[in-house]
C-alpha cells in the first residue's frame, strides 16, 4: 500500500485502485495512465508540483491532456508567480518520484488547486503513489481531504 491508498482507506472514503504495466519509455504517463485504464484523458488528472515567488511549493492537479497556466495558478494561488518545482524538492517534500506523484499522503500539507473541471465529474482518476497505479475516487472527496479549491488553471 501507498501512502495515498492507506490515507483514504483511513478516512474511510469510496475509492477504487486500477493497475496497469507502466511503460517506462511512455512519454506522458498520464496518458497512458488513461489509455490502459480506457478512459477518457479528461477524467485522469496529473499532480504537478509548483514553487511561488516565496520559495512556497504548491500542487496542481488537472487533466492529463491539458498543459498548466502559471498565471493562473498563480491567481489560484494568491501569489505573483509560480514555476515548476525542481525535482528533488519535490521528491523530498512528497515521498514520491516524478511520474508517480500523488496529492494524496504527502509528507507535507500543501496548498492545492483542482482543475475546475473536476467538479463536474462523478469519479477522477489520480496517482495512487506509483507509476503504474491509479486511484479512482470522486472529486469532493479528493477536494475534502486536501482542503483544495476548484479553480481554472490550464491554458485556454
Amino acid at each position: 500500500m501507498t501512502p495515498a491508498i492507506n490515507l483514504v482507506k483511513k478516512h474511510r472514503l469510496k475509492f477504487t485502485v486500477h493497475e496497469y504495466q507502466h511503460d517506462p519509455a511512455a512519454v506522458s504517463y498520464g496518458l497512458e495512465a488513461a489509455e490502459k485504464l480506457n478512459v477518457a484523458a479528461a477524467w485522469v488528472f496529473k499532480t504537478l508540483v509548483v514553487e511561488t515567488d516565496t520559495h512556497q511549493l504548491a500542487v496542481a492537479i488537472l487533466p492529463v491532456d491539458q498543459q498548466l497556466n502559471f498565471k493562473k495558478m498563480a491567481k489560484a494561488l494568491k501569489v505573483k508567480k509560480v514555476q515548476m518545482a525542481e525535482t528533488t524538492k519535490v521528491e523530498r517534500t512528497t515521498g514520491y518520484v516524478l511520474g508517480g506523484v500523488s496529492p494524496l499522503g504527502q509528507k507535507k500539507h500543501l496548498a492545492t488547486v483542482i482543475h475546475q473541471s473536476a467538479a463536474s465529474l462523478t469519479d477522477m482518476y489520480i496517482s495512487a503513489g506509483k507509476r503504474g497505479l491509479e486511484l479512482q475516487m470522486t472529486p469532493t472527496d479528493l477536494q475534502s481531504l486536501l482542503t483544495a479549491s476548484f479553480s481554472d488553471i490550464v491554458n485556454d
